[in-house]
């Protein structure tokens, strides 16, 4: 009996001697990564001594940038052979690819183009969208007057009217004889893959194929939240579409009490759409197996006149940093204003200290987020950060309009930025992502109005308010802040 006594009682022990080995090990784990931040460390520590067991196996589903060292290889492989570059495809794209800037952009274009090789190119034109609707269906209307292939990835796709729309436009295009093929993220537009729209698509000789696979016998071997979060489509080798669109209505129905969705989209011709077409015949490739390169040697006109323009694809398995470095950078060229969008934002120590050394530098700058975020963490994070922001200068502005979903930048009314990428850590570390910049002055100046009508429908954050939050608010927020890194 006194054994079996002795025996039952040292169970607790055994277990609290194994969690704290474990604990151990973890943070030993955590300290060696080479590609974290010192903040992202320590807030993965907090959460390894403070949850119980949890922590330790919340490390180990979404604590490192798993995308499986398989895919990882065959990716690098895939960009090798087809690079984003259109001057690897076509040498006629050699005077175009260095596209005229003004010389305090030098340092962003070389930042964009160190990261993925690509150049900026001339002879651009785009057709901003910031109505969701009008840009369903100037997208559709494209694929109905397709002749050879329609390409689209996107990283949410909904059975509704927006999805419905674009369905039938596909299927339209099938019966024509156009290649249709259909990229879409595996966790983002899980239903819409299991509905029987989608079905019809394949019924309609429609390829749809699932971006990262996800499911629970792979989380052992890769992290399932490393998203495609990218939204492209390409039309004939012709026309792109690029921005935070996804296929759905604005009154998006996962989410209806958040809505209407406010995205900022654009429509694009000349030789950028050559490059977007490479992201997607790399991200089709990675995931379908067929390599479609060849459709980057066709003949290529280069218009007179038009912009200047730059992609920057962004993922897990490239410079993890190229986006926050390319954002400090910018930070750093503007001379008189700064506007930014964005849904979420929870920067990393160093491009928020950009960011207040821009306000305190004199620059005229503009934060505007939505009011109410459905992401109640990101938004705790974010408000957490909200005095010291105010402190500097930065006029931060809520949007009541909706939810706030454009991701977009101008900087002095000559420099834009528009993608898919938002500013919190999972867009500038872990989700693949495709931003543009635009080195033109009208092309800026337009998105510049458009985010003026946002700021026209928000309220303005005022330091005494944020001052005047009670304790449990602000204690829940900076709780919250202390971990943003790993958000």
């Amino acid at each position: 009996m006194y054994l079996e006594h002795m025996g039952s009682s040292s169970w607790p022990i055994i277990l609290f001697i194994t969690e704290l080995v474990l604990k151990i090990l973890m943070i030993a784990v955590v300290i060696l990564q080479r590609k974290k931040t010192s903040s992202a460390k320590l807030a993965w520590i907090l959460l390894i001594i403070f949850i119980p067991l949890g922590g330790s196996i919340l490390y180990m589903l979404v604590g490192t940038r798993r995308l499986g060292s398989i895919r990882r290889r065959r990716h690098k492989k895939i960009i090798a052979q087809i690079p984003q570059s259109i001057s690897s495809h076509k040498n006629c794209c050699t005077a175009v690819k260095n596209g005229e800037i003004k010389e305090k952009f030098h340092s962003i274009a070389s930042i964009a183009e160190t990261v993925g090789a690509s150049f900026v190119l001339g002879g651009n034109n785009a057709t901003l969208f910031g109505d969701s609707k009008k840009w369903a269906e100037a997208l559709a209307e494209d694929i109905c007057n397709a002749k050879k292939h329609c390409h689209i990835l996107s990283y949410i796709m909904l059975d509704d009217k927006a999805g419905t729309l674009i369905s039938d436009a596909m299927v339209d295009a099938s019966a024509r004889g156009v290649q249709c093929r259909l990229l879409l993220d595996s966790m983002g537009s899980k239903d819409f893959l299991h509905s029987k729209t989608c079905a019809r698509l394949r019924d309609n000789n429609i390829q749809v194929v699932e971006a990262l696979p996800a499911n629970i016998l792979r989380a052992a071997l890769v992290r399932l939240d490393l998203r495609n979060h990218r939204k492209i489509a390409v039309i004939d080798n012709e026309i792109g579409y690029m921005g935070s669109n996804n296929i759905a209505e604005a009154s998006f129905a996962p989410k209806e009490k958040y809505a209407p969705w406010v995205d900022a989209s654009v429509r694009l011709t000349g030789p950028i759409v050559r490059e977007l077409h490479a992201i997607f015949i790399q991200d089709w490739f990675m995931d379908s197996d067929e390599n479609l390169a060849e459709l980057l040697q066709e003949s290529l006109t280069i218009p007179s006149e038009g912009f200047s323009a730059q992609l920057m694809a962004t993922g897990p398995n490239s410079n993890n940093q190229a986006l926050s470095q390319l954002l400090q950078t910018a930070f750093f060229s503007a001379q008189h204003e700064l506007v930014i969008t964005t849904p979420y934002f929870c920067l990393d120590d160093s491009t928020e200290s950009a960011l207040l050394i821009c306000a305190k530098r004199g620059i005229e700058t503009h934060l505007v987020l939505p009011a109410n975020n459905d992401s109640q963490l990101v938004a705790a994070a974010s408000r957490s950060s909200f005095a010291k922001i105010l402190e500097a200068g930065v006029q931060i502005h809520e949007f009541h309009g909706g939810l706030l979903h454009s991701k977009t930048m101008t900087i002095d009314r000559e420099l834009a930025l528009i993608g898919s990428a938002n500013l919190d850590r999972r867009s500038l570390d872990l989700n693949f992502e495709i931003n543009m910049l635009v080195y033109n002055t009208d092309f800026a100046s337009e998105l510049r109005f458009l985010q003026t009508t946002y700021i026209e429908e928000s309220t303005p954050v005022r330091l005494h308010n944020v001052r005047q939050w009670s304790i449990p608010r602000r204690l829940w927020q900076n709780a919250i802040g202390l971990i943003s890194p790993i958000l």
